[in-house]
């Protein structure tokens, strides 16, 4: 069985849309982990509205592919820097 452990930051939106998310994925039979824990797949979802809120963003990415190296990463949200940041 496919786990999954999500991670949101940001707005109200961003809340909204991560527990959509969630219940569409657990109405597919996968099975939903907290973040920072063991998961084959990581989903964050990011916010860039601040600078601050950027920066966390991409540590979180960075904290997740450190505490699990063998998990896909999906980042979604409103940060666009991901295909310029190095891991």
């Amino acid at each position: 069985m496919t786990t999954i452990a999500v991670a949101t930051l940001g707005c109200k939106v961003n809340q909204f849309e991560s527990e959509a998310l969630l219940d569409a994925l657990e109405q597919r039979g996968y099975t939903i982990v907290p973040f920072g824990k063991s998961a084959d797949i990581t989903i964050i979802n990011t916010c860039a509205v601040t600078q601050r809120a950027d920066f966390q963003s991409r540590q979180m990415v960075r904290r997740a592919s450190r505490s699990n190296p063998n998990t896909l990463i999906i980042v979604t949200g409103c940060s666009l820097r991901w295909n310029r940041m190095p891991l």
